[in-house]
């Protein structure tokens, strides 16, 4: 089976966001992700990880101002100091947490602007950052989003996620494949697993079930075929990464209603 990492920003709600590390390590859990970790101290947050035996293993840069609505400044014309400024700041965290990976948000396309003119900011912001993550030896990622859940998001599809990547011609620069927002937009996801996983570049994956990203046990997709569909392709390609678990517990914030949740992970055949 594949390698799991809790979603410690939509995990564990009940709990303080520090306290959910040792949460998502009791429930046997060896890596995590999250959104942001800026509101924190880079030696709080090593000392949580090493006192739990996690990894790092993704978070996001910073997106611009997220209380007021805005998810991302790679795509935005005019925010380029800003965006750099974004980066420089994840790389810092990245290095300090020996985390591999930072998710990149496009951005949303502002009211009256035709999204294709967004475009040429977008790759040469990603161009630049790209270049600054390989210096310090991570990896840089790309996310298309569902338009239910972030109306106006610049980047939709993973077809065009993967065009942008080749584009831009960065070795370290890699699409985040979530199956929720990929069966929202566009279905047909275990033929988009076989047809992406062996290119390479594939960085992350993430999970929730469709349609109200809850635990991956009920919905339209059939997680358990699609683990044994990842599992295959990634025997033939050596495909590595982990899987985020980056859903909503449908108990919510009761005391162990995360726990509780994981009768999908728990029921898994475990690796021989």
């Amino acid at each position: 089976m594949p390698r799991f990492a809790a979603n410690l920003s939509m995990l564990y709600p009940e709990l303080d966001f520090l306290d959910r590390f040792e949460a998502a390590a009791r429930d046997g859990f060896r890596a995590v992700e999250f959104l942001f970790p800026y509101a924190y101290d880079k030696s709080e947050l090593v000392a949580r990880l090493s006192a739990n035996g996690l990894q790092q293993v993704l978070f996001n840069a910073p997106p611009g101002d997220w209380e007021a609505g805005e998810r991302g400044l790679a795509s935005l014309p005019g925010r380029e100091a800003e965006f750099r400024s974004g980066v420089q700041r994840a790389i810092d965290y990245a290095v300090a947490l020996d985390c591999p990976r930072i998710h990149v948000m496009a951005g949303l396309v502002p009211s009256g602007v035709e999204r294709e003119t967004l475009r040429p900011t977008y790759v040469a912001n990603l161009h630049w950052a790209a270049v600054e993550a390989a210096k310090a030896g991570r990896d840089l990622l790309i996310e298309p989003i569902n338009t239910r859940d972030i109306p106006g998001f610049f980047l939709n599809r993973q077809a065009e996620a993967h065009a942008i990547v080749e584009e831009v011609g960065a070795l370290n620069l890699q699409v985040q494949m979530d199956l929720y927002h990929c069966q929202i937009v566009e279905g047909d996801v275990a033929m988009k697993i076989r047809q992406y996983l062996p290119t390479g570049r594939v960085g992350h994956l993430q999970i929730a079930g469709v349609p109200d990203r809850n635990e991956p046990d009920i919905g339209e997709l059939d997680y358990g075929y699609l683990f044994e569909v990842i599992d295959e392709v990634s025997a033939q390609c050596g495909w590595k990464g982990w899987i985020g678990c980056e859903y909503r517990p449908r108990r919510g914030a009761v005391a162990n209603g995360s726990s509780d949740g994981l009768g999908w992970l728990r029921s898994l055949p475990k690796k021989s």
